[in-house]
This record gives structure tokens, C-alpha cells and sequence, in this order.
């Protein structure tokens, strides 16, 4: 406890992490303030018994954890940061389809202007449509419940207008943060989003523990062991890294000699992050849709079961499409052949292997079986939380047990330590930890890489 506090100290006393901090606080209540914000046009109190009834699953459940419960409360942030998140992916998935930006990707820091600039038109279209579309949640739920107060024409001009202004201010305070404060704005605006349901879910599981019939609170004792190790599985599966190593050639001109080092390139084991999870969700949502089309089709086995999310089958495709998707989006983020050419042209070498078309697929074997492990574990965490709520966890807090939520806690708390641990070291001040250091992950938001 003593060092602890000692290292608050430490912190508090370096002025520029001092001011980062502080900023960073700031942004972030600000953006919980404006997660409470109702939109103009809505009686709060009539929407409020309407939301409660109506309740938040699936997909509309997965939305508003990351808007922070602002989804729920129909605040002006509430579609959050998510429509940012889908621009960026869009972008980064014609990278591979479309040659015009395949030669951005390539172009260093200009090129990467310029995609950034792309994601941000593509944000606006993608927030005006989203929004459009919560307008018509809204108004269904209001054909029920009445709490719409201004006419249909005006409240959608008003819905996408500030829903839309709500979604680029979030992405702004998200790209100060990063800039004037301290780890990845975006992430850090989701994981705060995340972490503000965790205080309520264990007040909710206390109270289900404790009502007659709950188990008592040795159970709850038990869920709090479980869950601590499920986060240390989370941490080896963000901080796991294989190493290649790299030999890179002497040269000398004239009378220095360059080159000669030893180096090594980190393959992460997950270094999809959450997206395989994001997109086998989505998936997994679309024959829900199809139920709610034509409710025929409810009684087939087949849409049953895949509507069932508590189901053997249903889970095990849930995890089947997780290991797909991680091997889809590690071949879009990761290019052995780029990284070959790269390693040659920087007179760089894989001790062993021939430069060139050789590295390429030897980089390429080592991915592919350092994957293959990284995506069954990530399937494992993502159907933990379905798991602990088969066995009497509530649903609130079933969802901090894995899945797409801990693993952004946990990605986003360590880059974040990391950062202020290199603040700390610059300064000669001992780190975070007792001995070693603390490896961060990637600095793109909820594991979406720029280019």
C-alpha cells in the first residue's frame, strides 16, 4: 500500500501527465453527462415506464453497452461512438477490395490523412442513417406508449441532426484524448461506457443472491473468483506475443558501420482483438430478424435453435464463426508478404530463411499456428458469459465474464498503464510493477487498425 500511494504521488508530481490526466477525466465526464441528456421532443417520464417494459437484448443490448446505457435513455449520445467503429472497419476492408486505398494504406502518413479524413465522411452518412433508424425504435415504441411530443416530421430532423452532432462531438472528445490525454480516446470513451453498467450488475447479483431461492452469498463469493481469473486468461490472451527473430546486415559507410543488430518481430496471438467476436454477434443476430419478418418462421428447429443463445448448437457455431472471423480479419490486418518485402528492403532478415518469397510464407506458417490456439481461447471467452448465465448468474452481470466487454476493459486498462508507466520511467520513477513492464497493446481503437 505504501508504494502504491507513493506512485500516486509520483504521478500527481510529473506536470504533464498530471494535466493528461486531468483532461482525460474531464472529456470523460462530460461524455457521462451527455449519456444522460434525453433528446428534446420526449416526455421522460412516460419513455422511462416504456423503457422498462421493453427491456434491451441482442443486438440493441450490445449498442447500448457500448453507448454507456445511453442507447436506453434515448440521450443525444445515444448511438455513442459505434457508428465511428463501423466507418473505420468499412474503411479498413477496402483497403483489400479497392486499389485506391490499398495506395493510401501505402503512402505513410499523408495516405493515412487521408483514410482518416474518408472515415469521417463515412461516419456522418453512417450516424444519419443509424440515427434515422432509432427514430423509427423510438416511434414504435411510442405507438405504445405515447411519449413523443413533437410531430413525426420534426422529431426525425431532430433525431438525426443531433444524434449526429452527438456522434462526431464523442469522436472529437475521443481524438483529444488521444492527442491531450492519456491512451486511445475511442477505446477509452467505449470502456468507460462498459464500465459504467459493472456497479449496478453487482448490485443486481448481490440482490439475486441474497432474494429466496438465490443460492446465498457464497455463490456470489465464487462468481468473483471465477471472474478474476477469466481477466488473467484476457490478459495472456491481449499481452501473448511470438517473437521471430531478425538479423539485419553490416554495412559500412564510410568510416561508421550501420546494421549488424539483432531484433525480433511481435506476432500477437490475438491480434484480431474483438472483432471476430463483433461480427460473429452480428451474424448470429440476422435469423432473430428474419423471426420478427415472419413469425411463421419461428417454429422451424433450425431458427429456434439459433435463437436460443443459451443453446449447445447455438453456441457451438457462435464459437466456430469466432475462429473463422479471427483468421479473416488477421489476414486483412496482417500482410506477410508486406512485411517481407519490408524486411528487405531495410536489409533485415529471418536467420535461416531466405529473404523474399520464403520469409513471406514462413511468417505466414508462424501466423497461422499461433492463431489457431489465440482463436479457440477467444471463442472460450466469448461464450463465458453464456455460460455463467446458464448457472444462475443475472444478466447484467453475466456479461463481465467475458465476450466483447472484458476483453476492451482489459485492452484499454493495460495501454493505458502502459502509457503512464513509460511517463514514469522517463522521469526515472519506478513503474507500475515490481519488476518488468507492462506491454500495451494496440493503440487503434477496440483492435480496428488504421493505416
Amino acid at each position: 500500500m505504501k508504494k502504491f500511494i507513493q506512485t500516486l504521488k509520483n504521478i500527481w508530481s510529473i506536470e504533464d501527465l498530471r494535466k493528461r490526466l486531468t483532461y482525460t477525466i474531464g472529456l470523460i465526464l462530460l461524455f457521462r453527462f451527455g449519456s444522460y441528456v434525453m433528446l428534446p421532443g420526449i416526455d421522460p417520464e412516460i419513455y422511462g415506464q416504456a423503457a422498462n417494459v421493453n427491456g434491451q437484448s441482442g443486438l440493441l443490448g450490445l449498442i447500448n453497452l457500448f453507448a454507456g446505457g445511453g442507447f436506453s435513455r434515448a440521450s443525444i449520445f445515444a448511438l455513442g461512438i459505434m457508428p465511428y467503429i463501423s466507418a473505420s472497419i468499412a474503411i479498413q476492408l477496402l483497403t483489400i477490395a479497392v486499389p485506391y486505398f490499398a495506395r493510401l494504406q501505402k503512402e505513410g502518413e499523408s495516405g493515412r490523412r487521408k483514410m482518416n479524413q474518408y472515415t469521417r465522411y463515412l461516419t456522418v452518412i453512417v450516424t444519419a442513417l443509424q440515427a434515422s433508424g432509432y427514430y423509427a425504435y423510438l416511434k414504435g415504441m411510442s405507438d405504445q406508449a405515447d411519449f413523443i411530443l413533437a410531430p413525426n416530421g420534426l422529431f426525425w430532423f431532430i433525431c438525426v441532426m443531433i444524434l449526429t452532432a452527438g456522434t462526431l462531438f464523442t469522436m472529437w472528445m475521443g481524438e483529444r484524448i488521444t492527442d491531450k490525454g492519456i491512451g486511445n480516446g475511442i477505446s477509452m470513451l467505449i470502456m468507460v461506457g462498459i464500465v459504467a453498467g459493472l456497479p449496478a450488475a453487482i448490485v443486481n447479483e448481490i440482490t439475486h443472491r441474497g432474494a429466496d431461492g438465490g443460492g446465498g452469498y457464497i455463490p456470489f463469493v465464487l462468481e468473483i473468483a471465477f471472474m478474476i481469473l477469466v481477466i488473467m486468461g484476457c490478459i495472456l490472451l491481449v499481452q501473448g506475443t511470438r517473437r521471430i527473430p531478425v538479423q539485419y546486415a553490416k554495412r559500412v559507410v564510410g568510416s561508421r558501420q550501420y546494421g549488424g543488430t539483432r531484433n525480433y518481430i511481435p506476432l500477437k496471438i490475438n491480434a484480431a482483438g474483438v472483432m471476430p467476436i463483433i461480427f460473429a454477434q452480428a451474424l448470429m443476430f440476422i435469423p432473430g430478424i428474419f423471426v420478427q419478418i415472419n413469425q411463421d418462421w419461428g417454429s422451424s428447429p433450425i431458427l429456434v435453435m439459433l435463437n436460443d443463445f443459451q443453446s449447445v448448437g447455438y453456441n457451438v457455431i457462435y464459437g466456430l464463426l469466432i475462429v473463422l472471423f479471427t483468421y479473416f480479419y488477421t489476414a486483412i490486418i496482417i500482410n506477410p508478404a508486406q512485411m517481407a518485402d519490408e524486411l528487405k528492403k531495410n536489409g533485415g532478415f529471418i536467420p535461416g530463411i531466405k529473404p523474399g518469397k520464403k520469409t513471406a510464407e514462413f511468417i505466414d506458417n508462424v501466423l497461422s499456428r499461433i492463431t489457431l490456439p489465440g482463436s479457440i481461447f477467444l471463442a472460450l471467452v466469448a461464450v463465458a458469459p453464456v455460460v455463467t448465465r446458464v448457472i444462475g448468474v443475472d444478466q447484467s452481470f453475466a456479461r463481465f465474464f467475458g465476450g466483447t466487454s472484458l476483453l476492451i476493459m482489459v485492452g484499454v486498462i493495460l495501454d493505458t498503464l502502459q502509457q503512464i508507466e513509460s511517463h514514469l520511467l522517463m522521469r526515472h520513477y519506478d513503474g507500475l510493477m515490481k519488476s518488468g513492464r507492462i506491454k500495451g497493446r494496440t493503440s487503434s481503437p477496440v483492435g480496428v487498425q488504421q493505416g
